[in-house]
């Protein structure tokens, strides 16, 4: 099933992407968003494999219970609240949430 990996800004969707070593959709919010917003954005990919990966703050609690409300089936992973930010964690973390994920990793940077 194809995935689909929802985070909120550009920097966290460049700092995911190099990581990722099959083809995955990376959504950016670019921050807070409306529910009809959030459903423009989502319902393209509507049945595929939602994961909201996004930071641990009150912006990415708010988005989460947002989707949880319009998109129950999309499955949520969390970052360290000590990293606060997706862009900000270490890439061991990263790859370690993308594997919890069921997300395919960059080998060579799995084993590093």
């Amino acid at each position: 099933m194809e995935k689909v990996i929802v985070v909120e800004g550009i920097s966290d969707k460049s700092r995911i992407a190099p990581l990722i070593a099959e083809p995955v959709t990376i959504l950016c919010t670019n921050g807070t968003v409306s529910a009809s917003r959030l459903e423009e954005l989502l319902l393209p990919y509507e049945g595929l494999d939602i994961i909201i990966l996004v930071d641990a703050d009150k912006s990415g609690e708010k988005l989460r219970k947002l989707v949880k409300r319009e998109f129950p089936e999309a499955r949520h992973f969390y970052i360290s609240p000590s990293f606060k930010e997706v862009a900000a964690t270490p890439i061991r973390n990263l790859i370690d949430v993308l594997i919890s994920a069921n997300v395919q990793v960059n080998k060579l940077l799995a084993e590093g």
